[in-house]
């Protein structure tokens, strides 16, 4: 189930690579506390949307980035990750969730459907958390090409 605006984020450590985290770094969103973060939850790197979405969000990286940490999470691992901000020059941090433990807490682990075929993947979603490590405001089945615009907005509060 979804986490509800109001509610407590689910907390979590992880693999994360990029922005100020050297290869090998974990992180734990409880020591986040404080700050502002946002999580965009993505189905898979280097694919056109995700492609489309990661490249905005770099684009506009001096808009949004004194505002909040933003990461990236994907069930994709570091690997994969590091190839996808080399490729892009993505300036903000991935998180890798190959366990699926992180989506299915945020809910956005969801069955989906493409040419007449069902299967698990993941939401293409945005929590923002507000510095007490609640959830502030959730974008969900955001647009790649509109996913910046809407973040901004939510981040000032419009």
């Amino acid at each position: 189930m979804k986490p509800q605006i109001g509610q407590p984020a689910p907390d979590f450590t992880a693999p994360v690579t990029g922005g100020d985290y050297p290869e090998g770094s974990s992180i734990t969103l409880s020591d986040l506390r404080g700050q502002r973060v946002v999580l965009v939850f993505y189905p898979k790197d280097d694919t056109p949307g995700c492609t489309t979405q990661a490249c905005a969000l770099r684009d506009g990286w001096e808009e949004i980035r004194g505002q909040a940490r933003v990461f990236g999470v994907s069930i994709d691992p570091v690997k994969s990750h590091n190839k996808f901000i080399a490729k892009y020059s993505l300036p903000y941090p991935l998180i890798a969730d190959p366990d699926q433990r992180i989506v299915a807490d945020y809910g956005v682990w969801v069955e989906k459907s493409m040419y007449g075929k069902t299967f698990m993947g993941t939401e293409r979603s945005t929590f923002i958390i507000a510095p007490d490590g609640t959830i502030e405001s959730i974008l969900e089945k955001v647009a790649p090409a509109k996913h910046l615009e809407l973040l901004a907005e939510a981040l000032a509060g419009k």
